[in-house]
């Protein structure tokens, strides 16, 4: 009963939202930002309240211009964004953008799309939309992963994070979280979510040491 009370009020609320959205995007594009942070307030609040979910962070937060590592095993993680960051800039799968409203609010908003199987030109344009966000001062929010993984797995950090760390030249802060066992299902479970930060990566580092360490630290919670 708790996951179908979240599910109806948390997909209830969000066709509002994204309906607002839409809105700003033509009306009132400087309301964009607090909308979708509204979006994140809104989640948490249904998942604390609704599904009975602590949600606790270990460490201090960055914000400003850096790239930020997140483990990803759930879609959790994923929409608590722009409720943990102010103003993140996200690299999301290409497909999302095709959604029809949502996906041209995303690009207004700033987040980047990334089309795995086009390779070099991809890496190119990501690149691009990322510095454009490092100059007006936003983070950039990066799953190293590729997509979602299942709980107690290791996989391997997918090339294009090596390359966007290389030429962006930012330091890395990655942050291990533990959504999956609770929240990744279709009948979600209480008790308690963490999200545990690392210890800042400085730019520079070979390729090999900054992807051993941001491997190693998003995967702390893995027990």
């Amino acid at each position: 009963m708790r996951s179908l009370a979240f599910y109806v009020l948390f997909y209830g609320g969000s066709t509002l939202l994204v309906s607002a959205s839409a809105l700003a995007v033509t009306a009132r594009p400087a309301w964009l930002a607090e909308i979708v942070r509204r979006w994140g307030a809104w989640h948490l609040w249904c998942t604390q309240k609704v599904l009975g979910i602590e949600v606790v962070l270990d460490g201090e937060l960055p914000q400003g211009p850096v790239l930020i590592a997140v483990k990803h095993e759930a879609f959790f993680e994923a929409i608590d964004t722009p409720r943990l960051f102010a103003h993140p800039a996200v690299f999301a799968k290409q497909e999302l953008f095709r959604i029809p409203g949502w996906g041209y609010s995303a690009l207004v908003y700033g987040l980047i799309p990334v089309a795995r199987e086009e390779g070099a030109k991809t890496l190119r344009q990501m690149l691009a939309l990322a510095k454009q966000r490092v100059e007006e001062g936003r983070p950039l929010v990066i799953f190293p992963e590729g997509t979602r993984v299942r709980v107690g797995t290791r996989p391997r950090l997918q090339a294009g994070f090596a390359g966007l760390y290389k030429l962006l030249k930012l330091p890395v802060v990655p942050i291990a979280v533990d959504s999956g066992r609770l929240y990744h299902h279709v009948i979600k479970r209480p008790g308690r979510i963490t999200y545990k930060v690392g210890e800042t990566i400085p730019a520079g580092l070979p390729r090999e040491e900054v992807e051993a360490r941001v491997h190693a630290a998003i995967n702390v919670l893995n027990g």
